[in-house]
């Protein structure tokens, strides 16, 4: 599955963003969709995954109660709707793909490019 992240942009402190990512190729329905997140000189952070069917989401730590993760399966699309942004959030995110949901990277086996998101005090 080929997956395209879009959205992401600079935003002063408090607001809000959607990012978007589109798969193409194999089923999107069967795969497990996660966010990642990575800032400069820093790993790799989850921060939200959502079940095949959506009924089952989880988030980290630093962004539960503010962000979103939905998905529409007709249209092959996994969201993740951003409110109260705050500067510590500033990331490149990455949309991934994977057959078991969870909160480590390595569960993931397809990734997008990645999208900026900056967040100015």
């Amino acid at each position: 599955v080929q997956l395209q992240a879009s959205g992401g942009g600079l935003v002063q402190d408090g607001g809000s963003l959607r990012l978007s990512c589109a798969a193409s190729g194999r089923t999107f329905s069967g795969y497990v969709m996660g966010w990642f997140r990575q800032a400069p000189g820093k790993e790799r952070e989850f921060v939200s995954y959502i079940s095949r069917s959506g009924g089952r989401t989880d988030y980290g730590g630093s962004v539960k109660g503010r962000f979103t993760i939905s998905r529409d399966n007709a249209k092959n699309t996994v969201y993740l709707q951003m409110n109260n942004l705050k500067p510590e959030d500033t990331a490149v995110y990455y949309c991934a793909a994977g057959l078991t949901p969870g909160i480590y990277d390595a569960l993931y086996g397809y990734w997008g490019q990645g999208t900026q998101v900056t967040v100015s005090s």
